[in-house]
């Protein structure tokens, strides 16, 4: 009965091997075609990534553990820690004429955030969508962080290659890997201080 049964799975794997190469002829490998594709946050292959890597760096100065310290000349966020040390995020920051400094507070969190461009916007791009439902596709990315009564937040981007550059009307983008961290971090209340 047992040598049956390992004749049987020696057969099976046989089979499944002779048809690797058919199936390798479609766009996924054989392993998503059983299991979903894990998600990679729009940092992976295909989705582009940033060269800004997230990183502990010392922090000494008058902030409280907890605050969100955004410097918009080195375009990196810092979330103040309590051991004298910060966390720091490479973001995109508003481009000439879209920068902006001052101190919210975050007070609304959503994940995977539909998008309305305000009036504004569409002023300037009268070719964007008027409302765009969450996703990956959508410009806020996997988590946003809307600060004070602002039309402004912290998002995710689905455009990982912009971490770095200045290109946002305002808003601050991080890699969608990085804001979701920074989500699951922080609070509703937290103070956010915008330095240029």
């Amino acid at each position: 009965m047992r040598l049956k049964t390992m004749a049987a799975i020696a057969l099976a794997g046989l089979t499944l091997a002779g048809a690797a190469p058919a199936m390798a002829q479609n766009a996924a490998p054989s392993f998503f075609g059983f299991f979903a594709r894990p998600s990679n946050f729009g940092n992976g292959p295909g989705y582009g990534y940033s060269s800004i890597r997230r990183t502990v760096v010392p922090y000494n100065g008058k902030y409280a553990p907890g605050t969100i310290i955004i410097n918009t000349s080195e375009r990196r966020l810092y979330l103040v820690q309590p051991n004298g040390s910060a966390l720091r995020y490479g973001i995109g920051v508003g481009r000439d004429g879209f920068r902006w400094s001052g101190v919210k507070t975050v007070t609304r969190k959503a994940e995977w955030p539909s998008w309305t461009p305000p009036a504004q916007m569409l002023q300037r791009r009268p070719d964007l969508p008027r409302y765009m439902p969450g996703g990956i596709d959508n410009p806020l990315g996997a988590r946003a962080l809307y600060l004070g009564s602002t039309l402004y937040r912290i998002h995710g981007s689905n455009e990982p290659e912009t971490i770095g550059q200045a290109v946002s009307s305002g808003c601050f983008r991080m890699t969608n890997d990085d804001v979701t961290d920074l989500y699951e971090r922080v609070r509703v209340g937290t103070k956010v201080v915008v330095l240029n």
